[in-house]
């Protein structure tokens, strides 16, 4: 049986990146891809405005702040798919298992390849001298050590680790370098004296299991120590979809939160009949003013894809639980999918968010 091997292949600024081919006066430049509006978020960020502290999913206001030479691009979306899209058709040339993740990442595993770190070597060239774009490597015994070892050394980064290597190499760093470490979790684990990923793999996993619960200790102690049984899996099972929408100025009133709440049910709707999906869990997401967030959700009798009754049930949801604050984002979500029929293209389902 062959040794597992798995890659994860991270493009790098992979958004400015493609900005950069378009406009190569920016080159060197601390370059920031974000909307324009007085709430949006950075998309991605050259390495050149990361050394001011300017990454994903920073506030703009805030980056223009901490890096007032910026340049900002708006997004574009459409084209980044182009690109994505010529990135994944060289990586499927390897004929191996993959898992997109995300327009720039994805998942390989190398198992049945012969000379897997040859070839992902390969794959790096032929990204950058067909479409002049640079991506980072990270190769493992499971997808958490590529993961880690694929942001170990960005930009063009290339890192070869075992499970052991990589526990001993990242002893030194917080435990929530570590994907599905949360800030919360790491905050109740510096509240117990372990603030370094050697802390956490010396601390007993009994206390861990006492202190988190049976699964969530044990998996914390496991991924301590870069041990992890997930797959590369190349079909995505949709959980649920969803349409939500972050307004630029809070909103208060009641009935104009309502005809939102419609305007998104009737989109999500048509969404839902064209993916061939039908659930019977409709949700609400609400995040006030001050950031606190709250879902509220209700099961309906039978599956639905029907926007009267996403509406309704979502509009109840929300007088049943009206907020007390402002409102500055909303959503309605469906769930509990009964199938999944594919979509029109005959491609697996991914959860995803929709655009608002």
């Amino acid at each position: 049986m062959a040794r597992r091997t798995i890659a994860h292949l991270d493009m790098d600024a992979f958004y400015v990146a493609v900005e950069l081919l378009r406009r190569p006066d920016l080159r060197g430049k601390p370059v920031v891809v974000a909307g324009s509006g007085p709430r949006a978020v950075v998309t991605t960020a050259s390495y050149e405005a990361r050394r001011f502290g300017v990454g994903s999913a920073l506030p703009a206001s805030i980056a223009r702040r901490r890096c007032p030479q910026a340049i900002f691009v708006a997004p574009d979306f459409e084209h980044y798919r182009d690109r994505s899209h010529a990135v994944m058709s060289l990586v499927a040339e390897l004929e191996a298992p993959r898992e997109a993740v995300s327009l720039d990442e994805v998942y390989l595993d190398l198992s049945e390849i012969p000379d897997p770190v040859a070839q992902m070597s390969a794959l790096v060239r032929r990204i950058r001298d067909e479409l002049k774009l640079d991506a980072s490597v990270g190769i493992g015994p499971n997808k958490l050590v590529a993961k880690v070892a694929s942001d170990a050394e960005k930009p063009r980064g290339f890192c070869v680790l075992t499970a052991e290597q990589a526990a001993s190499r990242f002893a030194g760093e917080p435990p929530t370098l570590i994907p599905g470490i949360g800030p919360k979790t790491g905050e109740r684990l510096a509240a117990l004296g372990i603030k370094t990923l050697g802390q956490l793999q010396a601390h007993p996993e009994e206390a861990l299991r006492e202190r988190f619960g049976e699964r969530h200790g044990a998996e914390l102690h496991e991924r301590a120590h870069f041990r992890s049984s997930a797959r590369v899996s190349s079909h995505r099972e949709a959980k649920s979809r969803s349409v939500e929408s972050t307004f630029d100025t809070d909103i208060g009133d009641l009935a104009r939160l309502e005809e939102i709440l419609s305007e998104q049910s009737i989109r999500l709707a048509k969404t839902l009949e064209g993916r061939g999906l039908r659930g019977r869990t409709i949700a609400i997401k609400v995040r006030t003013d001050d950031f606190e967030t709250y879902t509220r959700a209700r099961t309906v009798d039978g599956v639905t894809a029907d926007a009267d009754v996403i509406r309704r049930v979502a509009g109840e949801l929300l007088r049943a639980n009206r907020p007390e604050r402002p409102v500055r984002l909303l959503g309605v979500r469906v769930g509990g999918f009964e199938q999944k029929r594919g979509n029109k293209r005959g491609e697996p389902e991914a959860l995803s968010l929709l655009p608002s």
